[in-house]
């Protein structure tokens, strides 16, 4: 008679990793991908072109960019661009740059004439722990930056290709996108005078603040992998779908969430008289909403079957996260 022990050693020593411990390692790997690719690119060392690399300005954007974050933007890309067969050394790149378009604009909304944060990520924001000129510099610098490593011939040598990523990004984080929701943002807590937004005001705010540049995250693995017109097409609504999700997640978590477990400050949107859906929906119902959202993700990758697991796990992530 084989003993319980026995049993257990023959029978566990072998665990199968749960879906979500998979992702969340995957995910861990590619940030940690990322983070080497970011400290090489915001080293000392002068590129071509420049003449000069301020020591002050350097520190700072390091400060904002480096030792935080979960660099869901960039694994989005490089995951998309995998599940493609296209090159993940060309997705690293493109989705670098959307993340540092990503850390700017953190940046800029923490200024006091934007939410007026002091902590990001567990850590002073940027113009507290220097100050505010400062800050602006190190928005505008991560900017340009952003787009030189998108436009730099060394990770994808096909211009169309790189022209491509460099429109999408403009759009994505632009008067249409990240910065023309960032001022819906504003008008929303009444900063132009008396703002009365309605479901489908809020959702268009929510979907180009954030929703554009997730979107784009993965459609730049898309351009990367060469997708044709159709598979872009479903990854377009995937990025759109996840961006709402994400949103709407965000909204729940700073109802929910602790300052401590997010590592900034919460309940901002509630006493600035801001409605979100959550003021729209209830809690259950932006649940419900976010649950309706991964659906909708799932079933736009659904035609690339088990190569899409990675990508549906993602969308689960969004809404199932915890900061």
């Amino acid at each position: 008679m084989t003993s319980t022990s026995s049993t257990q050693a023959q029978t566990g020593s072998v665990k199968t990793a749960t879906p979500a411990a998979e992702f969340s390692h995957r995910l861990a790997q590619v940030a940690e991908t990322v983070e080497t690719f970011l400290v090489e690119r915001l080293g000392p060392e002068i590129g071509p072109g420049e003449i000069a690399r301020p020591s002050r300005l350097m520190e700072a954007m390091r400060h904002a960019v480096l030792g935080g974050g979960k660099r869901l933007r960039p694994f989005l890309a490089i995951e998309t661009a995998r599940m493609l067969g296209g090159s993940e050394a060309a997705a690293l790149a493109a989705g670098a740059g959307v993340e540092l378009v990503h850390c700017y604009s953190l940046v800029h909304d923490d200024l006091p004439a934007m939410d007026n944060d002091d902590m990001r990520r567990g850590k002073p924001t940027v113009h507290k722990a220097y100050d505010e000129a400062t800050a602006i510099l190190v928005g505008d610098a991560l900017q340009t930056l952003a787009f030189e490593i998108v436009a730099d011939p060394t990770w994808q040598p096909d211009a169309r290709i790189r022209a491509d990523l460099v429109l999408g990004l403009a759009r994505a984080s632009g008067l249409g996108g990240m910065v023309g929701g960032q001022l819906l943002d504003l008008t929303a807590e009444g900063r132009f005078g008396a703002a009365a937004m309605d479901v489908d005001d809020t959702l268009r705010m929510q979907a180009m603040k954030t929703g554009a540049i997730l979107a784009f995250s993965v459609e730049a693995g898309a351009i990367v992998g060469g997708a044709d017109a159709e598979q872009r097409a479903a990854l377009l609504r995937y990025g759109l779908a996840l961006g709402q999700a994400f949103q709407i997640a965000d909204d729940i978590l700073d109802r929910e969430a602790s300052p401590e477990a997010m590592g900034k400050a919460t309940g901002k949107d509630k006493d600035a008289g801001k409605a979100t859906l959550v003021d729209r929906l209830g809690l259950d119902g932006a649940r419900a909403e976010c649950d309706r959202l991964v659906g909708v993700c799932e079933d736009a990758v659904a035609p690339w079957g088990e190569g899409a697991r990675t990508l549906r796990d993602a969308a689960r992530f969004t809404v199932a996260r915890k900061t």
